[in-house]
């Protein structure tokens, strides 16, 4: 029988529980996640927590609808043996009728067919295989501008997420991200660093200028590409393709899976594709319900 539980009452050991060991687990998914970055948010749940899936939701003007709060690409159905199409159906038909708006990427491991899906593109590498192993996939171009940063004395280093954010406020105007989101980001660094879950690396120049950086979340097997910046030297200097060099051979021969988080804009799907990605979809599903 799957259950509407609020937040308050919900048992968090056992949903977290699931969370972590579910198949299609997902950082963002779990309730210290989403306490810092939902505005609200309850769930579904599933018998004694076997299958859950949880519901961020806001509220303007006496209306509840369900959102993807920032810093959240894929939530969804959760579980730890495989999901059944029918089982994700009948967790959208529990979503309870006060929501008149729902708006919810799920998984990739959701697959199903639902009238108002659509399709999104995220793109993966497993990290499985020796970095010489990986670097093969790596298209001319990557290998060419690998060369050039290498030649051009590029360093990294650990900073601050304050580096990254006044970065993206300078260069990035393109970014819907409000300083009340920021805030959220800085939190959950703040959480994820006490257990060692986190990767936040900058990128300098020879004369030491910062360049840009990026972050990167650990949960399971899996190695989130969270955020990431770059100034307009840097991406002259092709800095970005450089920190991710250093992770793939950093993680490579392990079982993560390098995720980078899309994307949608074709020119940044390219950039992703050069270090031999491949392509992975999840859907998002839009419903406006009228009374």
């Amino acid at each position: 029988m799957i259950q509407y539980i609020k937040r308050k009452n919900l048992d968090v050991d056992k949903y977290d529980k699931c969370i972590q060991k579910s198949l299609n687990s997902r950082v963002y998914a779990f309730s210290w996640y989403l306490d810092i970055v939902a505005d609200n948010w309850d769930a579904l749940i599933l018998n004694d927590y076997e299958v859950v899936m949880p519901l961020p939701w806001r509220q303007k003007y006496f209306i509840k609808y369900i959102y993807p709060p920032a810093w959240t690409q894929q939530l969804g159905v959760f579980s730890s043996e495989k999901i059944q199409k029918e089982l994700i159906l009948d967790f959208i038909k529990s979503i309870p009728k006060k929501f008149r708006k729902i708006t919810i990427q799920f998984n990739s491991e959701n697959r199903f067919i639902h009238e108002n899906l659509t399709k999104r593109i995220n793109y993966i590498l497993p990290l499985s295989g020796s970095y010489e192993e990986i670097y093969k996939g790596f298209n001319n171009n990557r290998k060419r501008d690998l060369k050039k940063a290498k030649k051009n004395k590029l360093y990294i280093k650990e900073v601050e997420i304050g580096e990254l954010i006044a970065v993206a406020k300078s260069n990035y105007s393109i970014l819907s991200y409000t300083q009340k989101d920021y805030d959220k980001l800085i939190r959950l660094i703040q959480v994820v660093n006490k257990v060692n879950k986190i990767t936040l690396l900058g990128v300098f120049s020879k004369t030491n200028d910062f360049l840009g950086g990026s972050l990167f979340f650990k949960n399971k097997n899996r190695l989130t590409y969270l955020f990431s910046v770059v100034n307009k030297k840097g991406k002259k200097e092709k800095a970005i393709g450089y920190l991710i060099d250093k992770i793939i051979n950093d993680n490579s021969k392990s079982n993560f899976i390098l995720d980078f988080e899309g994307s949608m804009n074709e020119n940044i799907a390219k950039f992703f594709k050069t270090f031999g990605a491949k392509k992975e979809n999840y859907s998002l599903i839009k419903r406006i319900r009228v009374l």
